[in-house]
């Protein structure tokens, strides 16, 4: 009878190894948390952000289950986010970047796991809106969210970081008017960011929305401006958009409804 049984516990054993198996074949593509390489995950909103909820929940343990590239910021607005080969990096008012805990919370942040589906080859000189004009025109459609990445040397690039903050937390465009700018002069380094419809401004930024860091991640800080040489552009078109809402009570008693992320792209 006991060998019987052990005959029993071993042929099912078996049978759980095969389906897991099976399983992990007819669901290519997939990462966790059941996410594909199409999707955009998103917590929180740009016009949440604008109106100075800036305390989530998400972990950036949890966040890197739903992507390896993107931005955002930390919560208390401690800063601007880049992710970018499954690191994440925190660029301080001081302009100096620094890994980010696992346990560390992000108010707003904007993830996917990026892979170059077109090549864009921008020949000659130009500041950052011609770039931008100049992408434009080679875009396959303007209806999808893109994520972007750039890398090379920058002849100049104008970015910035923000302080973090203290309760009662002040809207999003004051906040900005203290914001610490530099400039970085033929610099080495990764843009990294996303261009989204307008259809889509409020829960992220309309347009282009990019950050940067050193190819030696000791500083980067949000695109304000810049200059462009024959840069290389990888695009990845998302059709799959996941937005996760903070459950906190500073989200559900927040004005949403004033067209505060009108603001942000004044600012962006």
């Amino acid at each position: 009878m006991v060998y019987s049984y052990r005959l029993k516990l071993k042929h099912y054993f078996w049978i759980a190894v095969v389906l897991i198996t099976v399983l992990s074949v007819v669901l290519p593509g997939r990462t966790q948390q059941n996410i594909s390489f199409d999707s955009l995950f998103q917590t929180s909103t740009v016009s949440a952000l604008a109106a100075g909820v800036y305390d989530g929940e998400t972990t950036f343990k949890e966040l890197k289950n739903y992507g390896n590239f993107g931005l955002g910021t930390v919560n208390a607005l401690d800063g601007e986010m880049i992710g970018l080969d499954g690191k994440f990096y925190q660029v301080k008012s001081n302009g100096v970047a620094y890994t980010i805990p696992d346990s560390t919370k992000t108010s707003f942040a904007a993830v996917t796991f990026f892979k170059s589906e077109k090549v864009i080859n921008l020949q000659g000189t130009m500041n950052y809106q011609q770039m931008q004009q100049s992408l434009e025109r080679q875009l396959p459609t303007k209806n999808f969210p893109y994520a972007i990445r750039i890398q090379g040397t920058f002849p100049y690039l104008k970015v910035r970081s923000v302080g973090k903050q203290t309760p009662p937390y002040r809207p999003l465009v004051d906040v900005a008017k203290d914001q610490s700018i530099f400039e970085l002069k033929n610099v080495r380094g990764t843009l990294v960011g996303f261009r989204t419809p307008n259809y889509m401004q409020g829960i992220n930024v309309s347009g282009y929305h990019l950050h940067f860091i050193t190819e030696n991640r000791k500083t980067g800080g949000h695109l304000l401006d810049g200059k462009f040489q024959n840069v290389q552009v990888e695009i990845d078109a998302k059709s799959d958009i996941k937005i996760a809402l903070p459950k906190t009570t500073q989200f559900e008693q927040a004005d949403l409804e004033d067209d505060k992320a009108a603001e942000v792209n004044k600012i962006k």
